[in-house]
């Protein structure tokens, strides 16, 4: 069934997820900061474009977001010209954003006040999985919200759940990047001891990638962390935004991080060295300085 949808965000994830909801059928009104790229959006994808977050929300019956940080997210929803000066009673919001679970169960309970569904549903799978509609989604909240939204979710996603109330999906994704995080640490070491020892990494990666060691990093990053190309990808500074988020919460639910802490400290030597926007498999670069 088609629907008015509003999505709030067109940066790298943002821009070809709203893409799949228009290819989906559905009538899609966008919003940017910078609005060139708005524009441009229009020019490839059916849709419309709104002055503000408000103007977005104000006929639509799911308001997606995918902006930076929790500042962003309370910009575009509780600010002046937010989301939620407009939106309507019995709509579904869904935050694709990477944040905090604080920010997640106020959205949720504000909702709740003023009678729309809320969803915490933060993607996985980077810049090629948002432009493939093949990302993973970890979602909170309610379960009627989540029956009438999953459709639309299920434009740009390959695998989706819901993992329990408000913020379980932000703590999840907290889980997805802290395993991340030592992955990469521990593939960047691999690389780099097997070029030292004079092997074929290539030809070593293509043989242990089909055993244990196998991970989504091994397979869709070695190359470029053999040759040396990092421009492209998740960048370093968000990926330090989502640890830091992680950590915070590690405080307060009593959880131990060190590998974490120790990889978070790495990414800021990484970002020492002028790669604040390189991908996060640029933490082999530490070891070529």
């Amino acid at each position: 069934m088609t629907c008015n949808v509003a999505f709030i965000g067109l940066g790298v994830m943002g821009y070809p997820m709203a893409g799949y909801i228009s290819k989906g059928g559905h009538n899609v009104t966008v919003f940017n900061r910078t609005t060139s790229k708005a524009e441009k959006w229009t020019q490839e994808y059916k849709g419309k474009i709104a002055k503000t977050p408000a103007e977005a929300a104000m006929n639509a019956e799911y308001i997606f977001t995918c902006v930076g940080n929790d500042n962003d997210l309370k910009e575009v929803t509780f600010g002046e010209n937010g989301a939620f000066k407009t939106i309507k009673k019995g709509s579904v919001y869904i935050d694709n954003t990477t944040a905090s679970a604080k920010i997640a169960k106020e959205i949720y309970d504000y909702g709740k006040k003023n009678e729309f569904g809320s969803l915490d549903a933060p993607v996985s799978g980077g810049q090629a999985g948002a432009e493939n509609g093949a990302l993973t989604v970890m979602i909170g909240g309610d379960q009627a919200a989540f029956e009438k939204a999953k459709d639309k979710i299920e434009c740009y996603s390959k695998k989706m759940k819901l993992l329990g109330g408000p913020g379980n999906g932000q703590l999840a994704k907290m889980v997805n990047q802290i395993c991340i995080a030592g992955l990469v640490q521990g593939l960047s070491e691999g690389i780099n001891f097997g070029m030292k020892a004079g092997l074929n990494m290539e030809d070593v990666i293509e043989v242990i990638s089909k055993g244990a060691a196998q991970s989504w990093q091994m397979e869709n990053r070695y190359k470029t962390m053999i040759d040396d190309k990092f421009d492209f990808g998740f960048a370093v500074d968000w990926m330090r935004k989502d640890l830091k988020i992680a950590m915070d919460e590690a405080k307060n639910n009593g959880s131990l991080l060190p590998v974490t802490e120790l990889v978070d400290k790495f990414y800021g030597e990484v970002q020492g060295l002028g790669g604040n926007r390189w991908d996060t498999s640029s933490l082999i670069k530490r070891f070529r300085k």
